[in-house]
């Protein structure tokens, strides 16, 4: 399978330990990490590279790169990951190997502020949705996100995903939106 994915302006390839340069400029940005649980430090950062970097099923569950295939710069990370229910940060143990984690799998991303309003994010998520739904054995991708967050919503709502309930996620009540793989086809066929 083949985990390297294009679009016309993008290359998302598997997130390795070598992206620490990324994670550390992404992570301790206060203005990124907003409604993601807030800034990290450095030597937290670190420490969680080996368990963001794991991938399941194959390799179809997992964090992924986000590279500007006209400059080559790393700009931002998207991924499948378990969505937590309890926690408030994904449980990267239900990352085995080739097994499909035993939780929802949600799609999320972070981005460089530099690439913010450039669709960016919706490009990227596009793909890995297309990549869900055609390249691995997934039914269904939810999200969630806090309400004041409008940008990611908005990302969401362009790809396809719509508002299914209001429920426990990230250890609070959240509203979470999600599409069948049907939905995503049915989807494609009417353009």
């Amino acid at each position: 399978m083949k985990l390297d994915l294009y679009t016309e302006r993008l290359h998302l390839r598997p997130l390795t330990e070598d992206d620490l340069d990324l994670a550390l400029e992404m992570f301790t940005d206060e203005r990124v990490m907003r409604y993601g649980g807030g800034a990290s430090t450095p030597a937290e950062i670190k420490a969680q590279m080996p368990l963001v970097t794991r991938r399941s099923d194959g390799g179809c569950i997992g964090v992924w790169c986000v590279i500007d295939r006209t400059t080559q710069e790393k700009i931002g990370s998207a991924a499948l990951t378990p969505m937590p229910i309890e926690e408030n940060d994904t449980n990267w143990d239900l990352l085995l190997n080739d097994c499909i984690p035993l939780a929802e799998i949600e799609i999320g991303y972070f981005y460089k502020t530099s690439v913010w309003g450039k669709g960016i994010a919706t490009e990227a998520a596009s793909r890995l949705l297309q990549f869900a739904f055609e390249d691995s054995p997934l039914d269904v991708v939810v999200a969630c996100f806090e309400p004041e967050n409008h940008a990611s919503k908005n990302v969401l709502k362009k790809i396809g995903l719509r508002y299914e309930s209001t429920r426990f996620a990230y250890g609070e009540i959240d509203a979470v939106y999600a599409i069948t793989k049907q939905q995503w086809l049915d989807q494609q066929e009417s353009g």
